[in-house]
C-alpha cells in the first residue's frame, strides 16, 4: 500500500518552522541579548543608587569640616592613580573611548583587556570611591563601559565570538548603558549611532532597539517613569528671545571645545608639558589635581564636588537653592582637575551642570527670554560642544527634562555649539581619545617581534603599554612597547 502524500497544511507548517525566525541560533542570540539588557539595566540602577550613597557619604564627611578634602581628596586621588597603573589601566577615564576603540579594533585580546568583567567591576568600584572623596565626575560614561563589557562577556560565553557579531553586542551594550543611566531610551539609540559606531547599519538597528527597549522596561518597572531633571515647562517665543540660541550656542560651544582641548592634552605646546608631567609622575600629579579640586571646593562653598546633578536640577527648576553665578566656570575647572587626575569617571553629568551654570549666566543678559529656556539651551549647547555630538546632546536634553516644546531651539543651539567647538577641538573628544588608543595599539603591534603567533598564524600581540588615551605622550618617537608598572 503506497504512502499518502503530505497534506498541504503540513507542507505550510514545515515551511513556516523552517523560516529563519525559528532557527535555534537566532533564538540563542535573542535570549543572550534579552538577558544582557536586563543585566545592564540592573547594573545601571545599582550603580546609580550606589553613586548617590557614595556622594552622600562625602557630604556627611564634609559637614565635619570644609578642610577635610584638602587632605582626603589628594591622598585618594593619588592612590587611585597608583591602583590604575597596572592591569586596571582600562578603568581610567569615562570608558566611552575604550568602547569606541574596541569597535574599531577586532583583536580578541585587546577587547578582553578593555571589556573584561574584572574591568567592569573595577570601573564601578573605583568610580564610587572617586565620588566618595568629591571627584567632579559622572557615572554615565562608566555605565556605557560596563554595559558594553557585560554584553561582550555574555556574547563570548555563549559562543558569539565572531568579531563582527561581537561588535554588534558591544554596540548594543553601550546603547543600553546610556539609556539606562539617564532613563532616556531614544538617546541611547542616537548615542550609539552618532558617537559609538559613527554610522548606521541596518543589522545594528534590531539589536539596538531590542536592548534599549528591554533595558528601559526594567528601569521603568523598578525606578518608575521619571525625568532626570524633572519636567521643565519652558518654551522660546519667536523674536528677540531667539538671541538666546545664538549666545548659548556660541558661548557653550567655545567653552565646551576648550574643555575638550584641555582634557585631551595636546602633543605639542603648554598642554603637552602638563601631559608629560602626568606621564612621569602620575601618582603625585593626581594628588596635585585632588588638592586643586579641594581648593576649588572651598572657594565655591562645596558646590563643585560630585556629579553636579543637584546643582543642575536646582538651576533648571529655578529653585531657591541654586548655586551662585560663578558656578559654571568653577565647575568647569573642577571637571578639568578631576579628569587630568586620570581617575575613573565620566564627563556627562558634570558637563550638563556646567552648561546649566552657563545658561544661568546668559539668562541675566536676556531679560526678555524665559530663564528656564535659556538654561536648557545652555545645558544642551555646552554638552554638544564637549562631546561633539549635537544630535545626542539635543535628544538627551529633551528627554532629561521631558520637554518637546524646545526641540527646534535646542537643535539649533547644539549645531551652533558643535561648529564653535571645532575651533578648539575639530575631532570629537571621545573619538580623539579612541583614535589615539587605536594608533598606539597598531604601533605596538607593528613593533612586536614577528616571530611566534597564535593558532591562526597571526603574530602575538604586544603588551598594552602606555597609551595616550590615558597618558601623554605615548611614545611618539620611540615605537618600542613600554611595560606597565
Amino acid at each position: 500500500m503506497s504512502e499518502l502524500p503530505p497534506t498541504s497544511s503540513n507542507t505550510r507548517l514545515q515551511a513556516l518552522l523552517g523560516h529563519d525566525f525559528f532557527a535555534p541560533h537566532h533564538w540563542k542570540r535573542r535570549l543572550v541579548l534579552w538577558v544582557g539588557a536586563v543585566l545592564v539595566a540592573l547594573a545601571a540602577i545599582l550603580f546609580a543608587k550606589a553613586s548617590v550613597w557614595s556622594y552622600g557619604l562625602f557630604l556627611r564627611i564634609l559637614s565635619h569640616g570644609s578642610w577635610i578634602p584638602l587632605i582626603m581628596t589628594p591622598v585618594v586621588f593619588g592612590l587611585l592613580a597608583w591602583v590604575t597603573e597596572g592591569r586596571l589601566r582600562a578603568t581610567r577615564g569615562s570608558g566611552i573611548p575604550q568602547v569606541i576603540g574596541t569597535l574599531h579594533i577586532e583583536s580578541e585580546s585587546f577587547r578582553a583587556r578593555m571589556l573584561s568583567l574584572p574591568i567592569a567591576a573595577g570601573k564601578m568600584a573605583l568610580t564610587l570611591i572617586s565620588l566618595t572623596v568629591g571627584a567632579s565626575i559622572g557615572r554615565e560614561g562608566p555605565t556605557v563601559h560596563v554595559g558594553a563589557a557585560l554584553f561582550y562577556s555574555m556574547a563570548r560565553r555563549f559562543g558569539f565570538d565572531d568579531p563582527k557579531a561581537a561588535s554588534r553586542f558591544i554596540l548594543a551594550g553601550g546603547a543600553a548603558g546610556i539609556a539606562a543611566a539617564f532613563n532616556t531610551p531614544l538617546a541611547g539609540v542616537v548615542f550609539a549611532i552618532e558617537e559609538l559606531a559613527g554610522t548606521f547599519e541596518h543589522r545594528f538597528s534590531g539589536l539596538l532597539l531590542t536592548a534599549v527597549i528591554i533595558g528601559g522596561v526594567v528601569s521603568l518597572g523598578i525606578m518608575g517613569n521619571y525625568s532626570y531633571f524633572g519636567e521643565v515647562q519652558a518654551s522660546l517665543p519667536l523674536g528677540h528671545a531667539w538671541l538666546a540660541v545664538l549666545l548659548t550656542g556660541v558661548i557653550g560651544g567655545l567653552l565646551g571645545g576648550l574643555f575638550a582641548r584641555l582634557i585631551l592634552l595636546s602633543r605639542q605646546g603648554p598642554l603637552a608639558l602638563i601631559g608629560a608631567l602626568r606621564a612621569r609622575r602620575p601618582v603625585w600629579f593626581a594628588a596635585g589635581c585632588g588638592l586643586v579640586l579641594a581648593l576649588l571646593g572651598m572657594a565655591s562653598h562645596g558646590t563643585v564636588y560630585g556629579t553636579g546633578y543637584d546643582q543642575a536640577r536646582a538651576i533648571v527648576q529655578g529653585a531657591a537653592s541654586m548655586p551662585d553665578q560663578g558656578f559654571g566656570i568653577e565647575k568647569l575647572l573642577a571637571n578639568v582637575a578631576s579628569y587630568w587626575a586620570g581617575i575613573p569617571g565620566g564627563i556627562f553629568s558634570p558637563a550638563l551642570a556646567v552648561g546649566a551654570g552657563l545658561g544661568q549666566n546668559i539668562a541675566h543678559f536676556l531679560p526678555g527670554a524665559p530663564a528656564a529656556a535659556v538654561v536648557l539651551l545652555g545645558m544642551s549647547a555646552y554638552l554638544a560642544g564637549v562631546t561633539g555630538a549635537p544630535l545626542t546632546s539635543a535628544v538627551i536634553a529633551m528627554e532629561l527634562t521631558n520637554n518637546q516644546d524646545m526641540v527646534i531651539p535646542i537643535m539649533a543651539a547644539c549645531l551652533l555649539a558643535r561648529a564653535a567647538a571645532s575651533l578648539f577641538c575639530p575631532v570629537p573628544v571621545y573619538r580623539d581619545f579612541a583614535e589615539r588608543m587605536v594608533q598606539d595599539f597598531e604601533r605596538l603591534q607593528a613593533a612586536a617581534p614577528s616571530a611566534g603567533g597564535d593558532q591562526d598564524g597571526a603574530p602575538d600581540e604586544p603588551p598594552p603599554g602606555r597609551t595616550s588615551a590615558f597618558d601623554e605622550p605615548a611614545a611618539a618617537a620611540d615605537t618600542r612597547p613600554t611595560q606597565q608598572s
